[in-house]
């Protein structure tokens, strides 16, 4: 088998179902009972839904238990370049052959009935999981918990949810209480739970679940908290039991130390494998997440820049990221260095919501379609917000054409700074043309 084979395969499996996303379990229990319950046979297993941090807190809390000398298996979405991002079986991406193998066996098992394409390569990743020894699992939520794939997983060590916001109301609702349901729908009575900062209105949703599933909370600043040390380098965790003064996340962003807390809080409080100091220490010091504030160094986009550019890569996608990516940008002086926005977005998300935060900040908009993506945001409708909202608003064709426009409206003298950001969709197609690939 190869990676040809696996494109064939996603072919056909995105023809079994008429919806992209389909919340539901029936489908994928029938499938899972046909390959003899995989999902049944994993290790220990981490659950972790939200809406913003997810990633990195699956990143953090996998790079503390590898640094423990642990086996990981863990399941994410979506993928930036390849599929293959997806699947790491016991610290190691899962290989062309190994893939189409378990894609196969799952088509075959599945056959013509109705599943949905996220349904049924979370199948092969419980398939792929079941067959290979490792001392945990982490699972992340692919969209909401209560109806999403992976939570048909009934034993699990702990559970975690990260900081909800508005996305996807289209299927999760447009509260942040129906939101926060829909994402506390993962808590399950026999395991603890973890919590980070979150709104008021999540927070008591998220409570009520807990209270009625006769479980135990762990909740940021009432049982867990971060907070930076002088030290600008270093931060404190502290919750009833331990106190660390660490040091801060290899990821950028303040908004990393509290995902980093949330990974600590897990590795402490989980019973399936022991986590010491010294681990928590090494794994945040080698912690990796694609599209996250990403710096993109020494590649062809960077030559379409003038000398001294600065290139920056995010895929945040909603008002919470832009926050993120606001409190960031306000170290960059905009008279030193002027700031561009490179944008693409899909176009069922907010996308005056994501940019009010950067209105004052930014020289410039440029905005592109994403190619090949169905459903992408139109870049004229992405320019035409900005310009509303009194940011200058144009179009490219694509990033690199906007490149290439800021490099020939750019002073040597003032070199610029750009960030490319708004989808994790535009992220993948960067760093593929990068040659960037995730490991």
């Amino acid at each position: 088998m190869t990676v040809n084979d696996s494109d064939a395969i996603f072919s056909r499996l995105m023809k079994l179902h008429p919806k992209k996303i389909d919340l539901s379990l029936d489908r994928l229990n029938g499938l899972l009972d046909k390959l003899g319950n995989p999902h049944k046979k994993l290790p220990p297993v981490i659950h972790i839904a939200g809406t913003n941090g997810k990633g990195s807190t699956v990143s953090t809390l996998r790079a503390i238990s590898e640094a423990a000398g642990y086996r990981v298996h863990v399941y994410t979405s979506p993928h930036l370049v390849r599929f293959n991002e997806r699947i790491r079986i016991a610290g190691s991406l899962i290989d062309d052959e190994t893939l189409a193998d378990i894609l196969t066996e799952c088509e075959r098992a599945n056959g013509d009935a109705p599943i949905t394409f996220f349904e049924i390569t979370t199948a092969a990743a419980f398939l792929a999981f079941s067959r290979v020894s490792a001392d945990l699992c982490i699972l992340e939520v692919g969209l909401g918990g209560r109806l999403d794939a992976t939570n048909v997983i009934e034993n699990i060590a702990a559970s975690c949810i990260t900081p909800i916001s508005f996305d996807h109301e289209q299927f999760l609702g447009n509260t942040i209480e129906s939101i926060a349901s829909e994402k506390a729908g993962i808590i399950k009575g026999n395991a603890p739970v973890i919590v980070g900062p979150q709104l008021d209105t999540a927070q008591k949703v998220i409570s009520e679940k807990i209270k009625a599933e006769n479980t135990v909370g762990y909740f940021y600043k009432d049982d867990w908290h971060v907070e930076l040390t002088n030290d600008s380098d270093h931060f404190l965790y502290t919750d009833k039991n331990t106190k660390l003064s660490l040091p801060k996340p290899n990821l950028i962003g303040i908004h990393q130390v509290s995902n980093a807390g949330l990974a600590i809080k897990i590795a402490l409080t989980q019973k399936a494998v022991k986590i010491s100091e010294a681990a928590i220490r090494a794994g945040l010091g080698w912690v990796r997440w694609p599209a996250r504030l990403q710096k993109i160094e020494n590649t062809s986009l960077n030559t379409l820049l003038p000398e001294n550019s600065l290139l920056w890569l995010d895929g945040g996608h909603n008002p919470a990221a832009a926050g993120v990516i606001r409190t960031f940008l306000q170290t960059v002086d905009p008279t030193e260095q002027p700031i561009f926005l490179i944008l693409g977005m899909m176009g069922t998300k907010d996308v005056e919501g994501y940019l009010k935060p950067l209105t004052n900040l930014l020289t410039k908009v440029i905005a592109v379609p994403i190619n090949g993506e169905e459903g992408a945001a139109k870049a004229a409708d992405l320019a035409a917000t900005a310009t509303d909202l009194g940011i200058n608003g144009v179009i490219a064709k694509d990033f690199e054409a906007a490149l290439s426009m800021i490099n020939l409206q750019s002073s040597r003298q003032t070199p610029p700074f750009v960030l490319i950001g708004g989808s994790l969709y535009l992220a993948g197609q960067v760093l593929k043309h990068a040659n960037i690939l995730p490991d």
